[in-house]
């Protein structure tokens, strides 16, 4: 039976997580140089209209369809064939079956556009939206349905995601990993100034992913039930441990506290927790915010110290931060906080533990190997996913677009 409270919680949810995209695009065009402001920005924007045409015509289909094998959905939803205002008794029973494709599209949209912020500064936007569009379809729906889809594989085999811990964070770290080893650094990198030009905009960036963090992980219970307030309260506890450890442990280590590590920290906190918000007790939450903060500050550190060139810290945060968190929801869940879920390592079952970690392993070679590739295909086939090198120092915004994000 429809729920009014659930559809109008769930509708509100999805408009929450639609703004993490905008969100994410301030949160990266603050870091990037002001010559690459409007680039930056669009390579987000842009996956709002591209996804949701994919999604509508196939992805959901993909995702959310029929099961095949416990691998793929069929396409049974072809542009929303029989996706109807009529529950679906697979994965939502209080909700119209079009509030559920919505929501679950807005997830589908701030995936890859996660994965920009990896190759910043340096990608040609034609080739960026193929591999955009050819990744969601052969990474995103396929792990989406693994785990996610009723017959799913990897959920058959117990492998929990509350709301996207390896769907979301995982595949999009892994697709980073893969874009850096592609295209390789950005060009003066080591010689030139790469400060961010400005952080206030990263700061209200982070404000809004933050806001609407509370749809992305509350909305995945589906109902406005206790499970979803579990989650709300774990994600905030979360995101601020997050950034209540990466602010310390950087005024220990480099004697300074900075706004861009406060900011980093509350998103790793965010990230980390989303696989588990759903299943752990708020003390938790907390503990996973503050391995969060840490462990994602020492990645990010190391990364600047080897030159490698993740240019915003997609795979230490996003990449880093699914592991850590599909691997503490092996040691934190509990069925006393949701029946639904599982016991893990501290409530006496080890063996959870060690599901999450398959879930992690495929999930995270899967997602890197297929990237990897693509990448490689796609850049054959455009004639190069770089910019030129003259186009690279006048910047994204007037070699590809023509604009400029400030007139003097």
């Amino acid at each position: 039976m429809i729920s009014g409270a659930d559809t109008a919680f769930i509708l509100v949810s999805a408009a929450l997580v639609l703004l993490m995209t905008p969100g994410l695009a301030l949160f990266y065009a603050g870091m990037v140089r002001g010559k690459n402001v409007l680039g930056t920005i669009l390579q987000s924007f842009i996956m709002i209209s591209v996804i949701s045409i994919e999604w509508v015509y196939i992805g959901y289909s993909m995702a959310f369809g029929p099961d095949v094998g416990g691998v793929i959905g069929d396409l049974s939803f072809f542009a929303l064939r029989g996706v109807s205002s009529a529950p679906s008794p697979d994965y939502a029973t209080t909700i119209p079956q079009t509030v559920f494709m919505i929501y679950q599209c807005m997830f589908a949209i701030i995936t890859p556009a996660l994965i920009t912020g990896s190759f910043a500064e340096r990608m040609r936007f034609g080739p960026f939206l193929f591999f955009s569009l050819a990744w969601t379809i052969l990474v995103y729906n396929p792990v989406c349905h693994w785990i996610w889809g009723s017959g799913g594989w990897l959920g058959a085999k117990g492998v929990l995601d509350f709301a996207g811990g390896l769907v979301v964070h995982l595949t999009s770290g892994m697709a980073a990993l893969a874009s850096v080893f592609v295209l390789g650094p950005r060009r003066g990198l080591g010689r030139e100034s790469f400060i961010p030009h400005n952080l206030p905009m990263t700061l209200l960036g982070t404000g809004l992913l933050w806001f609407g963090w509370f749809g992305f992980n509350g909305g995945s219970a589906l109902a406005a039930d206790g499970i979803a307030a579990t989650a709300f309260v774990a994600t905030h506890l979360a995101g601020m441990a997050g950034m209540a450890m990466w602010t310390l442990v950087e005024w220990l280590h480099r004697k300074q506290p900075t706004t861009l590590g406060a900011a980093s920290g509350a998103i790793a906190g965010l990230a980390t927790v989303t696989p588990a918000a759903g299943f752990i007790t708020a003390n938790s939450a907390i503990i996973i915010g503050l391995i969060a903060g840490f462990c994602c500050y020492i990645a990010v550190s190391f990364k600047n110290r080897i030159g490698f060139d993740d240019s915003l810290d997609v795979v230490g945060i996003h990449g880093l931060g699914g592991i850590i968190g599909t691997l503490c929801l092996g040691l934190f869940a509990s069925k006393a906080v949701n029946p639904g879920g599982a016991d893990g390592l501290f409530a006496g079952n080890p063996s959870f533990l060690a599901t999450q970690f398959f879930g992690v392993v495929v999930v995270g070679a899967y997602a890197f190997i297929v990237s990897f590739i693509l990448l490689k295909i796609t850049d054959i086939a455009s004639g190069g996913l770089r910019l030129k090198e003259e186009d690279e120092v006048l910047g994204l915004d007037q070699s590809a677009h023509s604009e400029t994000a400030y007139t003097m």
